[in-house]
């Protein structure tokens, strides 16, 4: 009986998280955040043991909780160790995992009703990669088909993009890597197509991907379509060779014949179900590094050290409100810097932590898994 009702629960709690993106589609005012998150708390706690235990941990009751900024977060390295979950193995409907290019487990991310997360990605990426779009267009992935790689979040995110931003194509000519093959050639074919037809392109694809592509074609170019953007998202770990951001914008704009503000990144990770994005294709003033949030997610610098808020403008870990991580953990700590924006208008990305986890983060751990 308890599962039936929080299998309702949860769906009621769903149901409430898509309400923020109904409401961004429509350019409505977006319900009150930090009461959702505090609601979300709350449930996480009632039936995520290890998340209790960080907040008795913390001194925090998540009874008594008003704001998204108070609520403790659980570190991403959690995902690695035990299952963040407030339901049975048997409800997942999909388990997202990280890359397994770094050291130790891969890290998991199930989810009960991706449709949540489904509605949020394509909302977001719609604003900041296809808003001025008025009929599909060729979208091509240079990464692996879901069927190669049905754990991954961003393989997920990209199918979406494909469905709802993509005209009808073959998957041999959209999926464009095949294990450790990048496929030029059906790259090649695209580009002739989009350009015969004066439509533009939207690229989708990995850092490291884009610099295979970059030493597949050395001096040559793929002049896309007027009006083509691509989209950059992940970085480099555990590869063996890594391309500074503002050399490879250059390199591309160059290969592809189009402005560096046409290439926009993309911020996210298998433990979250929102996304943050560049502003630079649609916002002349906004500059790269720079990174929007929807309406249902907040990033929230802190001390590395006490995990407390730093003071606007400073540097911290980015504490990430995630309201689409119903099923999870609503608020999760990474070990990237960030800094607030002026008038609060995003946020900017400087990069990951160097050395090991930082010791607010390490407590943390300790915390949830009843090991401190």
């Amino acid at each position: 009986m308890r599962t039936i009702v929080d299998l309702e629960r949860s769906s009621a709690l769903h149901a409430r998280a898509r309400t923020f993106v109904n409401a961004f589609e429509r350019g409505e005012r977006a319900p009150d955040f930090d009461a959702f998150a505090s609601e979300l708390a709350r449930y996480q706690a009632d039936h995520a043991p290890g998340f209790a235990r960080l907040c008795r941990a913390r001194g925090v009751d998540p009874a008594s909780l008003a704001r998204a900024e108070d609520i403790p977060p659980v570190p991403t390295d959690v995902f690695k160790l035990t299952r963040v979950a407030t339901f049975d193995e048997a409800h997942s409907a999909v388990t997202f995992r990280t890359s397994g290019t770094t050291v130790g487990a891969r890290g998991s991310h199930a989810l009960r009703d991706p449709s949540t997360y489904e509605a949020a990605c394509v909302a977001f990426g719609r604003r900041w990669l296809a808003r001025d779009l008025d009929r599909p267009i060729p979208v091509v992935v240079l990464g692996p088909s879901p069927a190669a790689a049905p754990d991954s979040s961003l393989g997920h995110m990209c199918a979406s993009f494909v469905r709802v931003f993509g005209e009808p194509a073959p998957e041999s000519e959209t999926w464009l890597v095949d294990g450790d093959i990048l496929d030029i050639s059906a790259f090649d074919s695209r580009v002739a197509y989009a350009l015969a037809k004066d439509q533009p392109m939207l690229v989708l694809a990995t850092s490291f991907a884009l610099v295979h592509l970059l030493d597949a074609v050395g001096d040559a170019t793929f002049a896309l379509p007027a009006g083509s953007r691509v989209m950059q998202t992940g970085g480099f770990k555990g590869k063996s060779r890594e391309v500074a951001p503002e050399r490879l914008r250059a390199e591309l704009a160059r290969v592809f014949a189009i402005d560096e503000r046409a290439i926009v990144a993309e911020y996210g990770m298998t433990e979250l179900s929102s996304q943050f994005y560049e502003r630079t294709l649609f916002e002349s003033g906004s500059q790269h590094g720079a990174y929007a949030e929807p309406p249902w997610a907040r990033v929230i610098p802190v001390d590395p050290e006490t995990l407390a808020p730093v003071p606007d403008g400073e540097v911290g870990i980015a504490k990430i409100v995630d309201l689409m991580n119903v099923d999870s953990a609503v608020a999760i700590l990474t070990q990237d810097r960030v800094r607030r924006l002026p008038g609060n208008d995003g946020f900017e990305l400087l990069g990951r932590a160097p050395g090991a986890p930082s010791r607010g983060c390490s407590i943390a751990i300790d915390e949830l898994l009843g090991r401190a």
